[in-house]
This record gives structure tokens, C-alpha cells and sequence, in this order.
């Protein structure tokens, strides 16, 4: 007995000496452990849980789905009844085949024409960017001419050069005019590293600033005209048949590309091809048609010869 009440004795002084070790330690998380007495928790299981959610009538109680339910063939999706007149469509395998003209018109239909600017359904295509590639024998893509009706006169091809830092920068300035000689004509100028480059680019701008030549019966003006761009001032005036076309420098090429055939025109004021060529441009677009002038100013095209 002497011995259990020593040892009894022994295991309260350490404890006592834990405990207020514990308490005196800076940190509150060892004091609250400390004091606190631990609880054990009542062990929950599903069985439980099944319990207490069929004893409780609250609308927020645990509820889970009965999957042994005994109606469980009510639940079969039953399709309605195909009408007496009925057929069934084809299944894709007994199809005829399509052939390429159809796929072709297919595609169109959806995404537009095709690369090559090739019309199936017969839309007018605009194929000045349409260019087919070819490869040539070192692998590099050679692109074709466009074949769009119009045709390429080359003005002048210049060498000019920009100072930058470090030097000088070369490139060469093309100016070219297109026209389908049928009153269609227009000027176009770029700059590139090289010769043909540029004359592609310059083609392509003047593609864009295509413009319509007024023009009688006889393939000349309807009236005279004078314009001007910068310096330059050209003088357009009517010519009878079998004269010609009578110019020379940048409006002769103008004329000739827009399908004028008797012309007269005289270059004023400055040698420049390209403000030439946009003043011939210029005094173009002033030019009206007799049925123009009847239309605005109400009265018969016969009044205007008195």
C-alpha cells in the first residue's frame, strides 16, 4: 500500500508540474489545450442518418431516391405511332453519288466563289485578286497575269532613293495605266525594291482608280475639257473620224487605253508623266453626255444643238 500511495504520489507532482509549465507558456494555443477537456463524439453512420431523415417532417430534411422503386416500367418512353402515309427517308449509304459540279455549287453556295474565280452558279466575280500559282522549277510560286479584260501600258519606271540613317534607300517607281479600251481606264503609281514588284503594285492601285471615258459613236469627246493636277494642265478637245489620236507623253497612253481613237490633247505647264497622266484623269471626269445635260436640265437633247 506504501509503495501504490508513493507512486500515486510521484505521477500527481508531474503532472502539477506540466500543467504549469503549460500555463506559463507565451503561447495561448498550449494553455487552452491544457484546460480543455476532451469529448468523444457519437459515432455516426448511414443508418443513422436514414433514421433521423424518416423521422423528421421538415421540408429541409435529407431525402434520397428509392432506387428500388417497384413501378419502375411506368417510366419507359413509349414513341407515338408513325402517320399510314409515312415513308422513311434513305439512309446516307443508299444516296447517289454527287459529282463535282454539284459539290462544286455546294461549296460556293456556302463559302462563296472559290479561290481560282471560277462562278458555278453564275455570280460576278470580281477576279482582280484571284491570281492562279504556279510552281516554277527552283519552288518558287510564279503568279500568272490577271485576266480580268484589262490591259497594262507601262508610263515610266524610276529610280528614287530616301535618305536614312545609315545611308541611302534605292527603290523604284512604277507608274502604269490599265484600260479595256471600251471607256474603262485608270492610273496607278507604287514604289518597291524591284522593277517588277513595283509595276505588279502599281497595276493593282490602278485598279482601284478605275473611271469611265464618256465617249460618242465615233470613238472621241463629246465636248472639249481642260484639268489639271499640280503644275501640269492638259487640254482635251474632240476630233472628226480618221484624225486619230493626236497627243503625245502620258496623255496619248491614257487616251489609247481607254479606247479613244480620235482625240486631240496638248500638254500644259509641266513634263511630269504622273501629274500628266491624273490631270488627263481630271479633265476626263469633267466630260458629260448629251443625255446627261437633256436629264438635268429637263429639256430635249434637240435643244442643246440650237
Amino acid at each position: 500500500m506504501a509503495t501504490t500511495a508513493s507512486a500515486t504520489r510521484a505521477t500527481l507532482s508531474s503532472l502539477s508540474s506540466l500543467s504549469l509549465s503549460l500555463s506559463l507558456h507565451s503561447t495561448p494555443r498550449l494553455s487552452f489545450l491544457s484546460t480543455a477537456k476532451l469529448t468523444r463524439l457519437p459515432k455516426l453512420t448511414l443508418s443513422t442518418v436514414l433514421v433521423r431523415a424518416s423521422e423528421s417532417d421538415k421540408p429541409n430534411g435529407i431525402v434520397f431516391d428509392d432506387f428500388n422503386n417497384p413501378d419502375e416500367d411506368a417510366a419507359v418512353f413509349d414513341p407515338p405511332t408513325p402517320p399510314e402515309d409515312y415513308t422513311p427517308p434513305p439512309s446516307f449509304d443508299e444516296l447517289p453519288m454527287e459529282t463535282e459540279d454539284e459539290i462544286a455549287a455546294a461549296y460556293e453556295e456556302l463559302y462563296g466563289p472559290a479561290y481560282a474565280g471560277v462562278s458555278v452558279l453564275g455570280n460576278d466575280v470580281y477576279v482582280m485578286d484571284s491570281k492562279a500559282k504556279k510552281m516554277s522549277a527552283f519552288g518558287k510560286t510564279k503568279k500568272e497575269k490577271v485576266k480580268d479584260g484589262f490591259e497594262e501600258r507601262v508610263v515610266q519606271v524610276r529610280r528614287v532613293t530616301k535618305v536614312v540613317k545609315g545611308g541611302k534607300q534605292l527603290k523604284f517607281r512604277a507608274i502604269v495605266v490599265v484600260g479595256d479600251k471600251k471607256g474603262q481606264v485608270g492610273v496607278g503609281v507604287a514604289k518597291a525594291k524591284e522593277v517588277i514588284a513595283a509595276v505588279q503594285k502599281s497595276a493593282v492601285d490602278a485598279r482601284r482608280n478605275i473611271i469611265t471615258v464618256p465617249m460618242t459613236k465615233y470613238l472621241t469627246f463629246p465636248h472639249r475639257s481642260d484639268g489639271d493636277f499640280g503644275a501640269a494642265k492638259v487640254m482635251l478637245r474632240p476630233a472628226s473620224p480618221g484624225t486619230g489620236v493626236i497627243a503625245g507623253g502620258a496623255v496619248r497612253i491614257v487616251l489609247e487605253m481607254a479606247g479613244v481613237e480620235n482625240a486631240l490633247g496638248k500638254q500644259l505647264g509641266s513634263n511630269n508623266a504622273l501629274n500628266n497622266a491624273r490631270a488627263t484623269v481630271v479633265a476626263v471626269q469633267k466630260m458629260k453626255q448629251w443625255r446627261e445635260v437633256s436629264r438635268e436640265r429637263g429639256i430635249p437633247m434637240e435643244e442643246l444643238w440650237k
